[in-house]
């Protein structure tokens, strides 16, 4: 069985990557500070697995810390989930973003370099893209940034294309996906932020259950049918088998694979005012909600086209935004203050 690291591993998506894993006969070595995630999710994830998980509670950016990890374990490849990740917070703390996501990724680098690790899954995100293309979006349409959470993904793809032509012993593949949503069928995991969350979902579902008063519909201004922003929404399950095919496509060696982008999404747009609607179907009653102003760094629309995932990797989205809604809603009611109970 190959051993993978995967970095912030406890988090949202990456927990749901490790049982994924774990699930098609991967072992896993975990690293995460816990910056936004938190160490219960280990027990979780053994108890759905039924098998350990071994988890170093370090950040990447200390790199003697990282390497010890290195020399005890021989690792096949590496998925990176470690960065922070909302939009507004990053155009107001751009220094945070730029030292932790930027650091990260390149003492991460070196010590793959080090100890002779070339295979990388990335996680990047479809804000990478102009707002000025047509839609949907597709992996060689133009790209720019206006907010520095963006612009470190991008930078990073930049970086890994830049170490994929110097050297072709490196395999990159950087997935860009979009709006992640819903949770494990068991309900044991799920995306549990700390402090106000920065997405739609679980402010959603922290209304619903009374956590929060109203949600905030960030501007209704959009040239959108009902003035909301538009979104492709993709189930976190879904984006967790991509991770493991985008991994299994680098450890075959037949495959010529250097530096590679992938859209993943479900290739329907929704507007926020219709998700808000489908969750209310799900959750039976009205969710409160009032308009405020557009928040900084936000585009109108984005829509994945997603060909490319299912020509190199054989994959295709299996939940609609009903799953997404009823899975993300079963994990709060069981979950009402999520890790922390």
């Amino acid at each position: 069985m190959k051993t993978i690291l995967v970095t912030g591993g406890t988090g949202y998506i990456g927990s749901h990557t490790v049982l994924e894993l774990l699930d098609n006969n991967y072992n896993v070595v975990i690293v995460d500070n816990f910056s936004n995630s938190s160490p219960i999710v280990k027990n979780a994830l053994e108890k759905l697995a039924g098998r350990k998980i071994i988890l170093y509670n370090i950040d990447i950016c200390d790199k003697k810390a990282l390497e010890q990890i290195f020399k005890k374990h021989s690792f096949s490849g590496i998925i990176n989930f470690s960065s922070y990740k909302a939009v507004g917070e990053s155009v107001a703390l751009p220094l945070k973003y730029y030292n932790n996501n930027m650091k990260g990724i390149l003492t991460l680098l070196e010590v793959m370099e080090n100890y002779k690790v070339f295979n990388l899954v990335f996680s990047s995100s479809a804000t990478v893209y102009a707002e000025d293309n047509e839609m949907p979006l597709v992996e060689n349409d133009k790209l720019s940034t206006d907010n520095p959470y963006a612009r470190t993904k991008l930078m990073t793809e930049e970086i890994l294309q830049d170490v994929a032509d110097a050297d072709c012993k490196w395999r990159f593949i950087a997935l860009r996906y979009f709006n992640p949503l819903g949770a494990h069928k068991s309900g044991e995991i799920g995306e549990s932020p700390n402090g106000i969350p920065n997405n739609l979902a679980p402010f959603i579902t922290q209304v619903a259950i009374g956590k929060i008063k109203q949600l905030s519909v960030f501007g209704a201004d959009y040239n959108t049918p009902d003035g909301t922003a538009i979104r492709d929404y993709v189930h976190v399950n879904d984006l967790a088998t991509g991770h493991k095919l985008a991994l299994d496509l680098l450890l075959n060696t037949d495959a010529a694979v250097s530096f590679e982008t992938i859209n993943l999404g479900s290739g329907k747009g929704y507007s926020v005012l219709e998700v808000i609607s489908e969750f209310e179907k799900v959750i039976e009653r009205k969710i409160p909600y009032h308009i405020t102003a557009r928040r900084t760094g936000d585009m109108e629309q984005s829509l994945a086209d997603i060909t490319k995932a299912a020509q190199l990797l054989d994959w295709r989205p299996r939940y609609q935004l009903s799953d997404m809604c009823e899975d993300s809603w079963r994990w709060q009611t069981r979950h009402p203050d999520g890790y922390k109970q």
